[in-house]
Parts: structure tokens; C-alpha cells; sequence
């Protein structure tokens, strides 16, 4: 009796198991969700009033988790280059098409589109609506609002959301910024109410450039040949596909891998107390996640780290300050009062996330503190702002060129960038 209460109790088991089986859409529409979120507040989360990322036209520069990142500073750019583009090679090798269906932003938006004409009660033929007028009307509404959020948050990306918001209902925004923002929101609009799966299915690039890249190791979705005679042929899977496709007769372009026939294929065998015949694979050969250990894998894997390793290197170990100058072409230096005055542009970069207070020094080769002539001390420099003037530089007349130094103070006493200059010998004016 009691084995046969125990065997009562693992059928029981193991038909519970098969009737809730683990289902991933919630996954992923909560990885969706936490995207969404996260990507709409992070113009929001401004520490000491400064934004976390945010590119900054006026000041041509990138304000990045606390660094004033210059744009002119090519090396850095280069870098960043560098990273997203191993980035995205290791993804696609490991992760395939995942990132199609579980974090683009076109496939969130589409569900999104899509979740809402399902309440509505309208069906998307063709790529067409179809149902009643009112509903419509409501569907357009929903997409044109939605484009209007969409693109208003990119464009905090470039301006904080506070002053958008002010200048726009103020209706102060400049025109500039008023016509992208247009601009954009209709874009997005004509994808909601016009395009949607289509981008996917025939104009998106990553397709066809993952599958150039596919290999034992990249994470698949498939039904495999040793699962097929067990399909009932229900036709769960090419139902709830988004993009119009039967997984049962292969790996195909424009699967995107959400994992929707997945969730389908489960629902239905758990009623026959059976796993589901869908799953992913590394590679269509299912070779396990020790598929992995490939030398293409660890070569990019190793790469990025290099990169990754350089970038952050690079971005910490710059200085707080850059300091630049240049003789000032159209003046030529002359000789006042007996001693040789030479005009200087000067160029000072606050890479802070907090305005700065700087003076100015220029010493000679011989280590003394030269006379200038200008604004050299309580230099008010804005966060990431890059700040021109003159100043006039006077040195001891010589018959040779001379080399001088500039130095970059800030209020602890500290020389937080430095630049030197030749100056050569200027004829007596006097």
C-alpha cells in the first residue's frame, strides 16, 4: 500500500509539474518592463543635478555615470567604438537573435502595439487593422501618445526632461530641437500604425548579419528532428508566432527567438502530462552550454575584456581638468615696457560633474613665476564646460626662442592639468 501511495503521489507530482509548466512569457515581459523603465528614468536620476548620461551639445561633450567625457577627445571615442562593437560580436555569437525578441526596442513596442489591439478587440490582417471605427480611432490615439513619450525620451538623453518639459509647455522649446522631436514621434508613429513586424521580418540587418555569424555555440530556438514525431501537428506554435513562421520546418531568418511557441508548445503537451517539443539549444546540434568553450568565443571574449579594460582605464586615470594654448596667430608678440608681451589663446576643460574654481599660472624654463596680463585667477568653469580666453604673457626679452609652462590651479592648491609653449623673439616696438 505504501508503494503504491508513493507511486499515486509521484504521478500526481509529475502531473502537476506538467500541468504548470514553466512558461517564459512572463519573463519576458518583465525583462521588457525593467528595460522600459529603466531607460525612461535614467534621464531622471540627475545626482547633484547632473544627469547620469546625457550628451551635451552646446559643451560637445558626454556626461557618463559621474565623467565629463569631451567628444573632441577621439581616443576615448575610439575606444567606446571599439567596445560596442565586440560587444555586439560576442552577443550575437553566444546569444543569437535572443536580443531580437526579448530586448529590442522595436519588438517591445510592437508587443506593446500589439497588446493593446488585442483589447480592443481588433486583428491585424496583412498588416492591417481590421474591426470596428471607434476601436481604431482609440488604437491611432494609443500609438501617436506612445510615439510621443518614445520620443520625448530620447530627446532627454540630449536636454534633462525638466527644462524639455518647461520649454515645451511653455512653448519656449527651440525650433530646432521642436522640429526632431516632431520629427521622430512621427517615425515612431508610422512604425506603430504602419510597419511593426514588418521591420523585422524584411528590413532589419542584425538577421541577416547573425546568421553570417551562427554557429555550435549560438543559443537557438528549435524544434529538434528527435522531438518531431511526437508533435500532434495542433498548430499551437505557428499560431502564436509573431512572425508568421512554422519552427517545425527549421532554423529560419526571421525567427527572433522570443520563445512564443516555446510557452505554446508547453501549454499544450502539459495537458497530455508530456514536456513541451520546443526549446533552446547552443546550436542547432544541441551541444550544451559547453559549446561555449570554442576558440572563436574566448578570442572575442578575450578581446572585449582587453577593451573594456583599456576604456575604463583610460576614462579614470584622465585628469580632472585639460588645459591647452596657443599664440594667438594674427598678433605678432612685441616688446613693452622691456620685456616681451605675447598673446595667448587659452582653452580650459572642466571634465568635473561640479562647476570649478581655477588660476592660472605660467612659470619660465627656469622655474620663475612670469607676469601675466588677463583673467588668471577665480577662473569659474562650469561642469564639462570648455572655456576660451585671452590672456597676455610677459617674458624676459631674449634673442632666442624660449619655452614657457602653464599651469592649471584649482582651489585646493592642486595642479590639475599643465601645457607649455614656445615663445620666439619679438621685434622692439617701442
Amino acid at each position: 500500500m505504501a508503494a503504491a501511495c508513493s507511486h499515486r503521489h509521484s504521478t500526481m507530482s509529475s502531473t502537476q509539474q506538467h500541468k504548470r509548466p514553466l512558461l517564459l512569457g512572463p519573463w519576458r515581459r518583465a525583462f521588457q518592463w525593467l528595460t522600459v523603465v529603466t531607460i525612461i528614468l535614467i534621464p531622471w536620476i540627475q545626482p547633484n543635478g547632473v544627469s547620469i548620461i546625457r550628451v551635451d551639445i552646446p559643451s560637445l561633450s558626454l556626461l557618463f555615470f559621474g565623467q565629463v567625457l569631451r567628444i573632441p577627445e577621439l581616443y576615448l571615442l575610439l575606444l567606446f567604438i571599439l567596445v560596442s562593437g565586440a560587444a555586439f560580436l560576442l552577443i550575437t555569437l553566444v546569444f543569437g537573435r535572443l536580443w531580437c525578441g526579448w530586448a529590442c526596442p522595436q519588438t517591445t513596442l510592437t508587443d506593446i502595439a500589439e497588446w493593446l489591439t488585442r483589447r480592443l478587440k481588433l486583428k491585424i490582417v496583412s498588416n492591417r487593422l481590421q474591426g470596428a471605427l471607434i476601436q481604431k480611432i482609440i488604437a491611432q490615439t494609443f500609438f501617436a501618445l506612445l510615439a510621443l513619450l518614445v520620443s520625448a525620451n530620447i530627446i532627454w538623453y540630449f536636454i534633462e526632461p525638466q527644462r524639455f518639459l518647461s520649454a515645451l509647455v511653455s512653448g519656449n522649446l527651440h525650433i530646432g530641437v521642436l522640429v526632431t522631436f516632431c520629427l521622430i514621434a512621427l517615425v515612431i508613429y508610422l512604425d506603430l500604425a504602419l510597419v511593426r513586424r514588418l521591420l523585422c521580418r524584411e528590413f532589419c540587418p542584425y538577421g541577416r548579419i547573425q546568421t553570417s555569424f551562427v554557429d555550435a555555440a549560438t543559443l537557438t530556438l528549435q524544434l529538434p528532428d528527435s522531438e518531431k514525431k511526437r508533435c500532434i501537428k495542433c498548430n499551437s506554435c505557428v499560431r502564436t508566432c509573431p512572425m508568421d513562421i512554422d519552427i517545425r520546418n527549421g532554423y529560419q531568418i526571421e525567427c527572433i527567438n522570443c520563445g512564443r511557441c516555446l510557452d505554446a508548445c508547453r501549454a499544450v503537451m502539459a495537458k497530455r502530462n508530456e514536456p513541451g517539443l520546443i526549446y533552446y539549444t547552443f546550436g542547432v546540434d544541441n551541444r550544451g552550454p559547453g559549446a561555449l568553450l570554442n576558440p572563436r568565443v574566448a578570442m572575442v571574449g578575450l578581446l572585449l575584456a582587453i577593451l573594456i579594460s583599456a576604456l575604463s582605464y583610460a576614462v579614470i586615470s584622465r585628469a580632472e581638468a585639460s588645459l591647452n594654448v596657443s599664440i594667438v596667430p594674427v598678433t605678432a608678440g612685441r616688446v613693452l615696457d622691456g620685456q616681451q608681451a605675447t598673446l595667448f589663446n587659452v582653452w580650459v576643460n572642466n571634465r568635473t560633474t561640479s562647476s570649478q574654481l581655477y588660476q592660472l599660472n605660467v612659470v619660465s624654463a627656469a622655474g620663475e613665476t612670469l607676469e601675466i596680463r588677463g583673467q588668471t585667477q577665480e577662473i569659474s568653469i562650469n561642469p564639462g564646460e570648455n572655456r576660451q580666453f585671452r590672456i597676455m604673457v610677459l617674458t624676459p626679452v631674449h634673442q632666442q626662442s624660449t619655452v614657457v609652462e602653464f599651469q592649471l590651479i584649482d582651489s585646493s592648491q592642486r595642479q590639475v592639468a599643465g601645457a607649455r609653449a614656445r615663445i620666439t623673439p619679438a621685434a622692439d616696438n617701442n
